[in-house]
C-alpha cells in the first residue's frame, strides 16, 4: 500500500524591508510553483510560518498563471491566514519541509530554532529538507543531532551575492545568505545570476532563485518517490 506524502511548507511572518519602509514577505511564485507541483504528485501539503497566522506575501503577479490559480482557490487563500506555528507540529507526520524564500526569510528563519528542530526531526528519520531563494536560510539553524549543522559538507544553492546586489539590497538585508552558508561549512554551487538552478545533496534540495522553485519541489517529489 502506498503512503500520501506529507509536505510542509514553511514561510516568512516577516513584512518589512530592512528600514527601507517597503514590504517584503513570502515570495508567492517560491510558494505556488513549488505547491502546484507537490499537488500534482497527490502529496498532503500543510504550511508553517514562524508566528502562524497571517502569511505576507510579496511579488504578487497574477499574470503567472500559476500564481492566479493558487489566489483563486479560497482555501488556499485562507490556509495562509492560518498557518500553524512550529510549536503546533509534530514532525513525525511529515515527509519533508519545504522552506519558501522572499526576502523576509532573512529576519526571522535564521533565528526560529522550533522550525528548525522541526527540519532537523524530518531529516533524520530519512525525510528531504527543500529550499529555495532566500529560504536556504532557513537552514541556517538547523542543526543535527550530532551538532553540526546540516549543511557542512553539502552542495547548495541559494540567491547568489551578485543576485542580491543586481536587486540593489546588498545593503538592506541583515547579511549575505551564500556567506553564512559557507561559513558553516556548505559548498555553495553557483549558477548564472537568474538562471535556473538546482543542487541536490543527499536529501538536502535547493534552489538559486524564483526561476528555482519549481524544479526544487520536483527534485524533492523524485527523492520522495523513488
Amino acid at each position: 500500500m502506498t503512503t500520501t506524502k506529507k509536505i510542509l511548507i514553511a514561510l516568512t511572518s516577516h513584512d518589512t524591508l530592512g528600514t527601507t519602509g517597503k514590504k517584503t514577505g513570502a515570495y508567492l511564485s517560491e510558494l505556488t510553483h513549488a505547491h502546484a507541483v507537490f499537488a500534482d504528485a497527490a502529496f498532503d501539503v500543510d504550511f508553517v510560518s514562524v508566528q502562524g497566522g497571517h502569511v505576507p506575501l510579496d511579488g504578487v503577479d497574477r499574470g503567472d498563471p500559476i500564481n492566479a490559480a493558487f489566489l483563486d482557490n479560497a482555501s488556499l487563500v485562507a490556509a495562509l491566514e492560518t498557518t500553524k506555528k512550529p510549536s503546533d507540529l509534530r514532525a513525525a507526520d511529515f515527509d519533508a519541509i519545504y522552506y519558501a524564500g522572499g526576502h523576509g526569510t532573512m529576519w526571522d528563519f535564521p533565528h526560529d530554532k522550533a522550525l528548525a528542530a522541526v527540519a532537523t526531526a524530518i531529516y533524520e528519520r530519512g525525510g528531504v529538507v527543500g529550499a529555495v531563494c532566500h529560504g536556504p536560510s532557513g537552514l541556517l539553524p538547523i542543526r543535527l543531532s550530532n551538532g553540526e549543522p546540516l549543511v557542512k559538507g553539502k552542495n547548495v544553492a541559494a540567491f547568489t551575492n551578485d543576485e542580491e546586489a543586481a536587486v540593489g539590497l546588498t545593503g538592506v538585508v541583515p547579511f549575505l545568505l551564500v556567506d553564512e552558508l559557507v561559513a558553516l561549512g556548505a559548498h555553495h554551487q553557483p549558477a548564472p545570476r537568474w538562471a535556473k538552478h538546482v543542487v541536490v545533496s543527499d536529501r538536502l534540495v535547493t534552489g538559486q532563485n524564483p526561476a528555482s522553485a519549481k524544479g526544487v519541489a520536483e527534485a524533492m517529489r523524485d527523492i520522495l518517490t523513488r
